[in-house]
């Protein structure tokens, strides 16, 4: 079969893809599982230095998601299932509408359409958000039953992906489900666009040596998971019989809910007395709008019994990105 990875040459999809390589096979639109012999990243963009390695079914397609006739090209075979990462995230799409819109939203139909096309129903996996509940009715703890209103464009154009799903696995044009992600943590390298970017600098940056200045305050309370336990459930999820989800595709993933005090205690935990770089309170207006308009906490008993994972704590979070990224590097 054919694994196509969308945002492929990201963080997420990067470590998605060598897992998958390394599992051999996934769940195909056979209903069984199928050797992987060709995965696709594709992405508008590749950053310098990327390095693809010497796996002969690893590929690069670069293109834009909003063009039709390239998704169209991407999506070529009946056997195949597609992740679709790819997104204009929190902070970009409050700063450009029609990008979000055209990405998010535009680009996510295309991937729909072109898979509704085959003879076959593939699997389609979204990495959805929390980002689509807010609103001044949101309650204390959001979960799979609560109602969506998000504000910000960013979680309206995954709102609205997760219900084409819904309705594209009704009409058994495809096989959907939606991974509704806290903020993933730890991102190694630099920051992006996304409003919880500083999440993974509060990290990152100090354990690093390199001074930070963190744009809410010590209590601000939000639920994080760590990047293998995101991995490992994207592709939970992916391998799920498809009437074990019923008619709702969409799964919050289990979380982690805690404060920036918490979150810089564990961080001095771990770090043991070692240097770190200067972590100071600068609050910002932009950030701290949508940062306090997301859930603060969520509930996950679906996840948990259709076997997703989640880390005990963020002590060990931190110290596994040590182990990947900074012992290792």
């Amino acid at each position: 079969m054919k694994v196509v990875i969308t945002g492929g040459t990201g963080f997420i999809g990067r470590r998605l893809a060598d897992t998958i390589l390394k599992k051999g096979g996934l769940t195909g639109p056979s209903v069984t599982e199928e050797r992987v012999e060709e995965l696709v990243l594709f992405d508008q963009l590749v950053p310098d230095g990327f390095d693809l390695g010497s796996d002969p079914r690893l590929a690069i397609v670069q293109g834009d998601i909003s063009d039709k006739a390239t998704i169209d090209r991407l999506i070529d075979r009946d056997d195949i299932s597609v992740f679709h990462l790819a997104s204009v995230v929190s902070g970009g799409g409050e700063k450009d509408f029609d990008l979000a819109m055209r990405v998010n939203l535009d680009g996510g139909r295309h991937i729909m359409e072109a898979l509704r096309a085959r003879s076959s129903v593939p699997r389609l996996v979204l990495a959805s958000s929390i980002a689509v509940f807010g609103g001044a009715a949101m309650p204390d703890q959001v979960g799979d039953k609560t109602k969506q209103t998000p504000q910000t464009t960013y979680g309206i154009t995954k709102a609205i992906s997760e219900l084409l799903i819904n309705d594209y696995t009704r009409k058994g044009f495809l096989d959907g489900r939606s991974a509704r992600l806290p903020t993933v943590i730890i991102r190694p390298g630099k920051p992006n666009a996304a409003a919880s970017s500083f999440v993974s600098g509060l990290f990152r940056e100090p354990l690093n040596g390199v001074d930070i200045a963190l744009p809410v305050k010590e209590s601000t309370l939000m639920p994080v998971l760590g990047y293998r336990a995101i991995v490992d459930g994207i592709i939970r999820l992916h391998e799920l019989p498809s009437d074990a989800l019923g008619d709702d595709r969409a799964l919050s993933l289990p979380a982690l809910t805690v404060t920036v005090t918490d979150m810089l205690d564990a961080l001095d935990r771990v770090a043991d007395g070692k240097p770190l770089g200067k972590i100071t309170i600068e609050p910002d207006p932009f950030i701290e709008e949508i940062v306090t308009s997301w859930a603060r906490d969520t509930y996950y008993d679906r996840a948990i019994a259709l076997g997703l994972p989640k880390e005990d704590s963020i002590d060990e979070i931190i110290s596994y990105y040590i182990d990947d990224y900074l012992n290792h590097a």
